[in-house]
């Protein structure tokens, strides 16, 4: 018996979120809308997309001893996650400095800062929450060597997801643990290098032969393709009026883990996901626009 369905290892950030009528270019400066502060990180959101939909979730990173950890704590706590792997201290929490454009869109620059202090040692030393748990998630928002300690310290029978975001070169013993590698074409581009391909299909094949055993690939409106030993499959997405798309992706993949993790196929798991993120891009805010599971039925 698993105590979680979900373990999330990574990234807990104070959002500080402008409206932008246009991005600015080199040198420029474009008035924005009221500073809005929300709480997010890439791990955090995930934390909190899962435990709304109702999974059994807890969350293994690092904020600072300040107001905006405390600010994620309680986000945490209010959302029903189990905060008992979250460390104090260290520097200060993390923080994502995001323009959204009057199309949802959005550009992000993140000051790791307590996120960077999450070390492969931290894992080791919660080696208990790994093991109590049938999924992991984590991204690349902490450094690359506590990912590889994540792996390297699953139990057999514990699932392993991944979305390098942001996206670097991965080590052969962390691809072969993906399962799946999730990834946007930006993050696609990044991982294979030059031999891309010119198409998701390609790409999820490429990827596949780096070693992960299955592959999604989102496509924004155009849904996801999913990939593994068996086939490719194309996913739909869900058509909505975007407002904000801020943690839309990291909603999509703490669904598809969660039900992955609850036996769906891949497809299948997809396929809720990308309703779990339609929901999400319809709200502003990353953690405030994650849906429950009644909203996502009523969708």
């Amino acid at each position: 018996m698993y105590d979680y369905d979900l373990l999330v290892v990574g990234s807990a950030n104070a959002d500080l979120v402008i409206g932008v009528e246009r991005r600015p270019g080199a040198g420029e400066t474009v008035l924005g809308s009221d500073l809005a502060l929300h709480p997010g990180g890439k791990g955090a959101n995930q934390a909190v997309a899962a435990a709304r939909l109702g999974a059994r979730t807890g969350l293994l990173a690092r904020v600072g001893d300040d107001a905006h950890g405390r600010l994620l704590l309680d986000s945490q706590r209010a959302a029903g996650v189990d905060t008992a792997g979250v460390l104090v201290g260290g520097a200060p929490t993390g923080v994502a400095l995001i323009t959204v454009d009057p199309s949802g869109d959005n550009s992000i620059v993140v000051s790791p800062g307590a996120n960077g202090r999450l070390t492969p040692a931290d894992v080791h030393a919660a080696s208990a929450l790994l093991a109590a748990s049938r999924v992991v998630s984590a991204q690349l928002e902490i450094p690359l060597e506590t990912v590889v300690e994540v792996v390297r310290g699953l139990p057999s029978g514990t699932r392993f997801v991944l979305n390098p975001s942001p996206p670097r070169e991965l080590p052969e013993e962390v691809l072969a643990a993906c399962d799946p590698l999730i990834v946007n074409e930006h993050e696609a581009r990044v991982v294979l290098g030059a031999d891309a391909g010119a198409t998701p299909e390609e790409w999820a094949q490429a990827l596949l032969a780096l070693g992960p055993r299955s592959v999604v690939v989102t496509l924004g409106e155009e849904g996801a393709l999913v990939a593994d030993a068996s086939g490719t499959a194309r996913v739909p997405s869900v058509k909505v009026n975007a407002v904000d798309t801020t943690g839309a992706g990291d909603s999509f993949t703490a669904a598809l883990a969660w039900r992955l993790g609850a036996g769906e196929s891949l497809a299948d798991s997809a396929a809720y996901a990308a309703r779990v993120g339609a929901v999400a891009v319809t709200r502003e805010g990353a953690q405030a626009s994650f849906p429950t599971a009644e909203e996502v039925a009523a969708l």
